[in-house]
């Protein structure tokens, strides 16, 4: 069990957002965007580390976990811990899928589907332009 209390939940106006952000984290995070596949930070990133939410910092995936899935974003087989992230039907484009935002402040990351490698059989891809990255010694 995780004795650390649950961080706040992070609220700003659009133009806090749009103040904090370039124009394409906004795009992407605030008004549900996506990067064109093979153009985002971190899909090619090998190095160990942490990746971060964007906007708020929360923690949200561990290199441990990321894998090559070759569709040009960044994909991991799970989040940080189960609460890094919240998920959310997706009708949008014609079909449905699940999104996937960051628990913290509802920072659009990208999408969850059910084609993972093992452990989980998940594929959190995510969009680069969504994670700060934290390269570590380890």
């Amino acid at each position: 069990m995780n004795s650390e209390p649950t961080a706040a939940k992070i609220t700003k106006s659009e133009s806090q957002w749009r103040e904090q952000l370039t124009p394409e984290q906004f795009r992407v995070t605030r008004a549900h965007g996506t990067e064109r596949a093979f153009t985002g930070p971190h899909w090619d990133e090998k190095r160990a580390g942490a990746y971060s939410c964007v906007c708020c910092g929360a923690p949200l995936f561990a290199s441990q976990t990321k894998f090559d899935s070759g569709t040009g974003w960044p994909s991991f087989y799970a989040p940080a811990t189960k609460e890094a992230v919240s998920e959310h039907e997706d009708r949008g484009m014609f079909m449905r899928r699940t999104e996937v935002r960051c628990a913290r402040c509802d920072a659009h990351l990208g999408h969850v589907f059910p084609d993972g490698p093992a452990p989980s059989g998940l594929r959190y891809c995510m969009n680069g332009t969504a994670l700060s990255f934290d390269p570590s010694d380890r």
